[in-house]
């Protein structure tokens, strides 16, 4: 198949699953942060709310796609990228419990547009008290990840969890090459995301942002932290509504990237104490969120 030859607009692809009011923020700040409206498409998860149908009637530019069967967040952002029109050439993803910082979006674009090699671009990414969450990340290897998932809750300092989530870039002030970027909020590079067949869908939330990275890099594209481009992170309504599922599917995604990146023989038996330890992580966690 031929690939498409794409035009040089931004389109906005949201993910939502019962947004509430966040979803209108999301919007409001991301018109205000841009001179002209973006197209954005919504699409929805199966929401019960009525948020995504109240913003797509209310704002011009707005199209609703629904899969009630919830697929999962990579899912619905390839559903949603693949109705953009032909002159969509750079997708912005997002979540909807985001507010955009004026001149971000701009900043995003002329720095990926600058260098045909970038695939993906990820802005600073504050969280609603003002500190600095750290959206942009090394690709674990196989003991920072492990190191990481079973320590960092009891150990955040320990070296697996530093190198892992490279807090350093806090203190960046260039664009700034990496493994990969927060899929909450991202632009990234139409064709490369075709050339790559978007996210893999076989994960249902978390990690497919990794993995995207670690296949943009493959393919021969960077990831690249834009510290001057800002969002900040509200927090997920969407996801805190159901903790105890999205608690069991990070851990079942950090599993499926380590057996997805290792398929090796040799590396059975360290992915079966790799899934032990994660199963062990888990169990922990449950017990904390019941108290």
């Amino acid at each position: 198949m031929a690939a498409v030859e794409y035009g040089d607009g931004i389109g906005v692809v949201v993910v939502t699953y019962s947004p509430g009011v966040e979803l209108d923020a999301f919007v409001a700040s991301l018109d205000a942060a841009t001179a002209t409206p973006l197209p954005v498409v919504l699409s929805d998860n199966g929401s019960t709310d009525g948020a995504p149908q109240r913003v797509a009637a209310a704002r011009p530019g707005t199209r609703l796609i629904v899969d009630e069967t919830n697929p999962g967040y990579g899912a619905a952002v390839n559903a949603g990228a693949a109705v953009l029109g032909p002159e969509i050439g750079w997708v912005l993803v997002c979540n909807s419990d985001l507010t955009v910082r004026p001149g971000a979006i701009e900043r995003l674009a002329e720095v990926i547009r600058a260098d045909d090699s970038i695939g993906v671009v990820g802005p600073l990414i504050r969280n609603d008290d003002g500190s600095v969450y750290p959206s942009a990340r090394r690709l674990p290897s196989f003991r920072d990840g492990i190191g990481h998932a079973v320590l960092a809750d009891r150990w955040p300092g320990n070296p697996w969890t530093r190198r892992y989530r490279q807090e350093e870039l806090g203190l960046a002030t260039e664009p700034t090459a990496t493994g990969w970027v927060s899929g909450a909020c991202f632009l990234v590079r139409r064709s490369a995301f075709d050339a790559i067949g978007g996210f893999d869908e076989g994960f249902f939330m978390y990690f497919e942002d990794v993995d995207l990275g670690k296949r943009m890099l493959e393919a021969g594209y960077s990831s690249v932290y834009v510290p001057d481009a800002e969002v900040v992170h509200i927090g997920g309504s969407s996801t805190s509504q159901h903790s105890e599922r999205m608690l069991r599917a990070h851990h079942e995604s950090a599993y499926r990237y380590l057996a997805k990146k290792y398929p090796q023989w040799f590396m059975r038996p360290a992915l079966l104490v790799a899934r032990w330890g994660l199963q062990l992580r888990l169990r922990s966690e449950l017990r904390r969120t019941a108290r």
